[in-house]
């Protein structure tokens, strides 16, 4: 991992101790099989080669007195640097990732203030092929393969900027999201994946679930789940390779 230095180096100096802080925990728990996890595998299937690679970015972002537009301000920009940040093709492209850490956001400030700010902007990310994700110590996000599981809960808050994979279609078909957003969404996702994924399954799954919110989106309220639908096709145990390929 590697850290974004401060143009204030005074300030290096606690920003070191935070990067050394959050890349124990990305080593050991992102990037390391977990029992609770409900899989096998890592936390994060991305982690172990974008740590192989050193892809990684770490940010120390201090907010001390910021109210959350400024924050998302602050945030659009590295969404910005992260889409010209080298190398722009081959599997390290893919494997690109920068996390934003906000020490001065207390625990009890987190679940309002990262969250508010994670969806706020998770549409422009998506739009671009991006995703952004959130963590702190109270994020309830439940785990994919056990509900039980909270993998994104981090010692330090934070928000992680990295490409869409074809793994991410469950965060971007939530149907607790307006269908105003998911259809956003998916149309982003299939855009993106159309020519990468060649499991026709799954991009079915993904038109069904966009067909489905376009039509809650038309009627106003609620419409009946198809049962096909309800039967999400798996998705492969790592789909980052394949991916990363892609980027070639």
């Amino acid at each position: 991992m590697q850290l974004f230095a401060p143009a204030d180096l005074d300030q290096l100096q606690p920003d070191l101790a935070y990067f050394t802080e959050m890349t124990e925990w990305v080593k050991n728990f992102l990037g390391r099989p977990h029992p609770d996890l409900g899989r096998s595998g890592p936390v994060c299937p991305f982690v172990p080669r974008a740590l192989q690679l050193d892809t990684i970015r770490l940010a120390v972002i201090r907010t001390q007195a910021m109210g959350q537009s400024q924050i998302e301000e602050i945030v659009r920009r590295y969404r910005d640097q992260f889409l010209e940040l080298e190398p722009q093709s081959g599997e390290m492209a893919f494997y690109k990732a920068i996390m934003l850490v906000f020490p001065d956001v207390s625990p009890e400030q987190a679940p309002e203030l990262i969250d508010a700010v994670q969806q706020k902007l998770k549409p422009f990310f998506v739009e671009q092929g991006l995703m952004i994700g959130e963590f702190h110590q109270q994020n309830e996000t439940p785990g994919l393969h056990n509900p039980h599981f909270r993998p994104l809960r981090s010692p330090i808050p934070m928000l992680a900027i990295r490409f869409m994979a074809e793994s991410d279609l469950p965060f971007l078909e939530r149907m607790s999201d307006q269908p105003q957003l998911r259809v956003r969404y998916l149309q982003a996702y299939l855009e993106r994946m159309s020519s990468i994924i060649k499991d026709e399954a799954k991009l079915s799954h993904a038109r069904k679930a966009l067909a489905l919110a376009q039509a809650q989106l038309a009627q106003g309220h609620p419409v009946t789940i198809p049962q096909d639908y309800l039967a999400a096709p798996k998705v492969s145990k790592c789909p980052f390779a394949r991916l990363a390929r892609a980027f070639g």
